[in-house]
């Protein structure tokens, strides 16, 4: 089904597509019987795929990356399609429309996109009210919260707590994301002074909570081995919870599409298949060096149930879809959770 939906989905342009389908699967969650029928369709469930992973359990590990479902607008109707959790955001303070249009691209040949959305919401609060509505605690949500452009980097852990304070009470675990290169500056965050002081404020305020919540990071691709040590040992010193591997990258290595098509879109994240190796690489490299004290997540290019084999024998805790959903449709999560039991991956 998703197939012909696909044809028709990537004749119009890909922001375009992305509403339509938010719209088209909303619409379908008002039919009655409609989310019985999908979760029958791409759910899978089976004992050994319960994960517990930073004291949470977790039907499965099929999560849905953080990018899709911005302002939380639609998880209670993608928890109906097999994910075991769902990140929402990027959240800002205050709302922000983003960078101009156009700014979301496909690079259909290498199934990749290219984005430079700009962590484009409406706001903390909204969401935070939409997220007391939730009707299946089972599926869990993560909070992945940002900066507004406009705050300066030597105010950014102001705004990270504005985010943390208001998801507080209706998220089940945090992302602090300073690893998107859509935002002018935000990836200076991740040297290790000013991340540190960032994660030790956060933590702060999570141990005065009586039910303090698992606070995780998200970092870029494109990080050296030294700077990679540097996470390691921030997490370790910070105590934060674990590791989110990884974010969209800058790098244009690997790709079939014509120099000139590139540079005729610009500045921009890459996800998809082109980053597929390298993602691998890193949680493999965290894994290891960090004789696996922390839990990983692992997302990029997962666009088939080999891609998130290789990502959990590699040393992923649980796994993110975004650009291979967009592909690939929801039967991958299925096909995903399936092989997962079939191949005795999981122990």
């Amino acid at each position: 089904m998703y197939k012909l939906l696909k044809r028709y989905l990537f004749t119009l342009d890909p922001e375009k597509a992305h509403y339509f389908t938010f719209s088209l699967i909303k619409r379908a969650s008002f039919i009655p019987g409609m989310s019985f029928i999908m979760n029958k369709m791409y759910s899978y469930s089976h004992p050994a795929l319960v994960r517990e992973v930073f004291g949470l359990r977790f039907n499965n590990p099929v999560g849905l990356a953080a990018g899709l479902d911005k302002d939380a607008k639609l998880f209670n109707e993608l928890g109906n399609l097999g994910f075991g959790f769902i990140e929402i955001g990027t959240l800002t303070p205050k709302p922000q429309p983003g960078n101009d249009k156009p700014r979301l691209f496909r690079i259909i040949q290498d199934e990749a996109i290219i984005n430079r959305m700009g962590f484009n919401n409406e706001g903390v609060e909204p969401a935070a009210l939409r997220l007391k509505k939730r009707w299946d605690k089972s599926v869990l949500i993560g909070g992945n919260i940002g900066k507004n452009k406009i705050t300066p980097n030597e105010e950014a852990v102001n705004d990270y707590v504005i985010n943390f304070n208001a998801l507080f009470n209706v998220v089940d675990y945090f992302v602090v994301n300073v690893s998107s290169p859509n935002t002018p500056n935000l990836r200076d965050l991740q040297e290790k002074e000013p991340l540190t002081k960032l994660l030790n404020t956060l933590q702060d305020l999570n141990r005065k909570k009586s039910n303090p919540k698992p606070i995780l990071l998200k970092i870029a691709p494109d990080l050296t081995d030294s700077q990679l040590d540097d996470i390691i040992e921030i997490v370790k010193t910070t105590q934060i919870a674990g590791v989110i591997a990884t974010n969209t990258t800058i790098s244009r290595a690997g790709l079939t599409v014509s120099k000139e098509e590139i540079e005729k879109i610009g500045a921009g994240g890459l996800s998809g298949k082109p980053l597929t190796k390298r993602s691998t690489e890193v949680i493999r490299y965290l894994k290891q060096k960090s004789n696996n004290a922390f839990p990983v997540i692992g997302v990029g290019g997962i666009h088939s149930a080999e891609d998130a084999i290789e990502k959990i024998q590699a040393g992923a805790d649980l796994i993110q879809l975004y650009t291979g959903f967009i592909y690939e449709g929801p039967a991958l999560i299925k096909e995903i959770n399936k092989a997962l039991i079939e191949k005795n991956i999981l122990k």
